[in-house]
């Protein structure tokens, strides 16, 4: 469903992926793992075309997306959800939710308010509070809920877990293996290899933008080496 192929991506002067090369089957789980500073972000960012690749090729569904306007992209079915969140913090969850709300998509499950608060329980209690009063766990269930609700086939999840309650992420890791269900295919960044062995079907490990192992769980887990070499603290 989603191909990435010998991909450059810089800030200004600084190289920052070096040939990145992986692929994500569709209704896969596919969990992007690395330190900070790895490259996890950048190479999110360079899928939905916020950052754009120098060269190589990013290829959606058969088609080549690599110098697509990031508009564009959403529009094609790509829902991303950044680490930053980027909630509205004036506007109450509903509101947020209505500014992510895009036509039905054939193939896609047609989210509506209440399917998303059958997801997110937290959100249906506090659907007319605003998001500046949300805890920072409520607000990454509002930024997933609102990109759900562009209808994507394809949802790429910037750090889902960082920086939130155990009980939360928990939560979160069930949210990622129901949308799964619904059909949804998932590119997932993380730092929590505990988090990604919960939810995820492959792994991809980067370090200093450099692709290090690629493979199921399972395997990474019959090379320990890689997982205490690329992982570890």
């Amino acid at each position: 469903m989603l191909e990435v192929s010998s991909v450059n991506s810089f800030y200004g002067k600084a190289h920052v992926l070096n040939d990145l090369n992986f692929s994500v089957a569709r209704g896969q789980v596919v969990a992007l793992l690395g330190r900070n500073g790895a490259g996890k972000t950048t190479t999110m960012k360079s899928i939905m075309q916020l950052v754009r690749p120098r060269s190589g090729s990013i290829t959606y569904q058969g088609q080549d997306i690599t110098r697509w306007p990031a508009f564009r992209v959403a529009r094609a079915g790509l829902g991303y959800v950044p680490e930053e969140r980027r909630i509205f913090t004036q506007l109450t969850v509903l509101e947020n939710l209505e500014v992510g709300r895009q036509a039905p998509r054939e193939g896609c499950v047609t989210w509506s308010e209440d399917m998303l608060f059958d997801l997110f329980p937290n959100l249906a209690e506090r659907r007319h509070n605003r998001g500046k009063a949300l805890s920072g766990g409520e607000q990454q269930m509002l930024t997933i809920a609102r990109t759900l609700m562009g209808n994507p086939a394809f949802i790429l999840l910037d750090e889902p877990s960082e920086g939130i309650a155990p009980v939360i992420v928990e939560q979160m890791a069930r949210v990622i293996l129901q949308i799964k269900n619904e059909g949804l295919t998932v590119l997932l960044s993380e730092q929590n290899l505990h988090f990604a062995q919960a939810v995820a079907d492959g792994v991809v490990i980067i370090e200093h933008g450099t692709q290090k192992f690629t493979g199921t769980l399972a395997a990474l887990q019959q090379q320990p080496e890689i997982r205490d070499a690329y992982l570890s603290v």
